[in-house]
């Protein structure tokens, strides 16, 4: 079997026995473990010069990593790609900013990159292209004469083209998308935009199977809905119940009802409306006063980015607010944690909470809402309050889902989540555990790999097939 060449911005930490941190490590891990392969990525160190890639190497597995200058690191990724494309493709145009020299940057680590990948490269390898730092990465390596099936799977939402067009370079961007010979989106919706771009702007066509004939080439676009591991995670959320904080969170309850929510510190999240919302209910609700708390988990995330400075001094002034308007002296309405806990103690968490609190303003997925329902006893379920704007509505059924942007719904949505009964929350509960056990990660995983191998058999086809007329013709 060919090796899996797994390509992204970063590469998971590699110690044995750390557990990964979420769905594109698991996912993508499983996948190179079967069949062996490379990962290679940014080590996440800056250095003062390019240099060849550090290869290490564990069981089949070789993790081949590379570090940026910090020109390249100002440029490429806090500039083009978090300053402009993780904002506009969250529908944030408000926030996002063009500067050339930084798209300049993001085209030159892409085209190094490329180069430093190519010297691993055999000739019957599949390379999976993962997220928006990383658009023009199959055009390089097409520039560079590599003609190895390469896909591309984005793992953040894709804008409608009125919205990406505010991108200067938008055209070369879905041009350089267009070098994947396979183009995974989470969603149908997001799917449909890239479709829409490509037609509205007459630069190709598509076809009902999926194909899209674009720029001279022929590729396969879907949605391939990201999954994860329900039982394993559901195994995780019950051993680790007795572990210290887990108990420590319970016992500080003293019988109160819990909220949780966990995300990164971002914009993209709706944090500051979430907890405006939480604010809503104990208006309209004061009966809750007193019985119920919010738990905010929100790990900092590129620090050194103003924006995100911002976004954290703003929720920390809402989080004091609220909690000085409410609070009593045995009752602290929001817990508000600007730090990380290890993954397998987050689900413990969950499983201890009545509601689970998931509202951003744009998703590409949210495995968090997924996990939330995994997490859950089957036989005193939580409630998941879930956004509408985050592909994981589209599979759990079982979710109250708001609109992040009407204050008084998701007030009203934390109100009914509190007080349902029984019997509705396990019938809710069934409802979603069904659709993430058939839709796991494995599935999302097999599903777009099967697509590529499929592009690779084609292809190698063809090339026999002009070779056999080519000879025949002499």
């Amino acid at each position: 079997m060919s090796r899996l060449i797994v390509v992204s911005n970063r590469v998971a930490p590699t110690q044995e026995g750390r557990p990964a941190a979420g769905g594109l490590a698991i996912g993508v891990l499983d996948a190179l473990k079967e069949t062996g392969g490379v990962w290679f990525g940014w080590s996440g160190e800056t250095v003062s010069e390019p240099s060849a890639p550090v290869i290490e190497k564990q069981g089949n597995v070789t993790y081949a990593t590379v570090g940026l200058t910090k020109r390249d690191y100002d440029q490429y990724y806090r500039g083009f790609s978090n300053a402009t494309l993780w904002p506009t493709f969250h529908y944030r145009n408000d926030l996002s900013r063009y500067d050339r020299q930084e798209y300049s940057g993001y085209l030159r680590v892409n085209v190094t990159l490329a180069r430093q990948l190519k010297a691993l490269l055999k000739p019957d390898d599949i390379i999976w292209v993962h997220d928006y730092h990383l658009l023009p990465f199959a055009r390089c390596l097409r520039d560079l004469g590599v003609k190895n099936p390469i896909g591309f799977f984005l793992h953040i939402p894709f804008p409608v083209p009125e919205v990406l067009r505010t991108v200067p370079p938008h055209e070369e961007l879905v041009k350089c998308m267009c070098s994947y010979d396979v183009v995974g989106f989470q969603t149908d919706a997001d799917r449909q935009s890239f479709v829409d771009y490509i037609e509205r702007g007459q630069h190709g066509t598509s076809s009902e199977d999926g194909m899209v004939h674009a720029y001279d080439r022929f590729l396969k676009v879907g949605a391939y809905p990201i999954g994860i591991y329900p039982d394993a995670i559901a195994k995780a959320a019950e051993q680790f119940t007795d572990r210290k904080p887990v108990r420590s969170l319970r016992e500080g309850m003293r019988g109160r009802k819990l909220i949780m929510s966990v995300d990164r510190l971002d914009y993209s999240k709706g944090l500051v409306e979430r907890f405006q919302a939480f604010e809503r209910l104990l208006l309209n609700a004061p009966g809750w006063h007193g019985r119920v708390s919010l738990v905010q988990i929100a790990p900092p995330t590129r620090s050194d980015v103003s924006t995100y400075q911002r976004i954290r001094h703003t929720l920390e002034g809402e989080a004091g607010r609220i909690n000085g308007r409410f609070a009593q002296l045995d009752w602290t309405p929001i817990q508000y944690l600007n730090r990380k806990y290890d993954r397998n103690l987050l689900m413990a968490l969950f499983r201890q909470s009545q509601v689970g609190y998931v509202t951003p303003l744009r998703d590409g997925m949210n495995l968090v809402a997924k996990e939330y329902v995994a997490s859950q006893d089957p036989a005193d379920p939580g409630v998941l309050v879930l956004s509408q704007f985050a592909g994981a509505a589209e599979q759990l059924p079982g979710a109250l889902v708001v609109n992040p942007f009407d204050l008084s719904q998701m007030a009203e949505a934390l109100e009914r989540a509190l007080s349902m009964p029984l019997a509705e929350r396990q019938a809710r509960h069934a409802d979603m555990m069904a659709p993430l056990r058939e839709n796991n990660l494995s599935v999302w995983r097999d599903n777009f790999l099967a697509d590529l191998r499929n592009v690779a058999t084609a292809s190698s086809a063809t090339a026999k097939a002009v070779k056999l007329a080519h000879a025949q013709a002499n």
